[in-house]
């Protein structure tokens, strides 16, 4: 078992974790067990999963989980432009939050090439 928290990848999961929840605070009580509830779901399940995964025997399985957190990367993605598109957050915030979206499915796509590598 690897310890998830050295990774860069997962920490930078849990610093967007830490954004997302703020940011969705002043959405509108009607959003609270829809787009609310389900970004923070979402967002939680990526670094979950990066968690999961190493926790996990063999790289075939620590990649099934880790490719489970990019699904769960690309599903927020598309609610923060919903979140945007319909006023909830700012044009900026949104633009931040994706900025560090695509920078971590970057590293989490590399990570998963590395660990898929190791298992052949």
């Amino acid at each position: 078992m690897s310890d998830f928290k050295k990774l860069n990848v997962w920490q930078k999961a849990h610093e967007l974790t830490l954004l997302l929840y703020p940011a969705t605070t002043g959405f509108p009580k009607s959003e609270l067990y829809g787009l609310t509830s389900q970004m923070r779901r979402c967002c939680i399940s990526i670094g979950s999963n990066i968690a999961e995964g190493c926790g996990r025997v063999g790289e075939n399985e620590k990649a099934r989980f880790l490719q489970i957190a990019l699904g769960s990367l690309s599903e927020l993605e598309y609610q923060v432009l919903v979140a945007g598109d319909l006023g909830y957050v700012s044009s900026e915030t949104a633009e931040a939050l994706t900025k560090r979206i695509l920078e971590i499915g970057r590293m989490l796509g590399s990570l998963v090439n590395k660990v898929r590598a190791a298992a052949v």
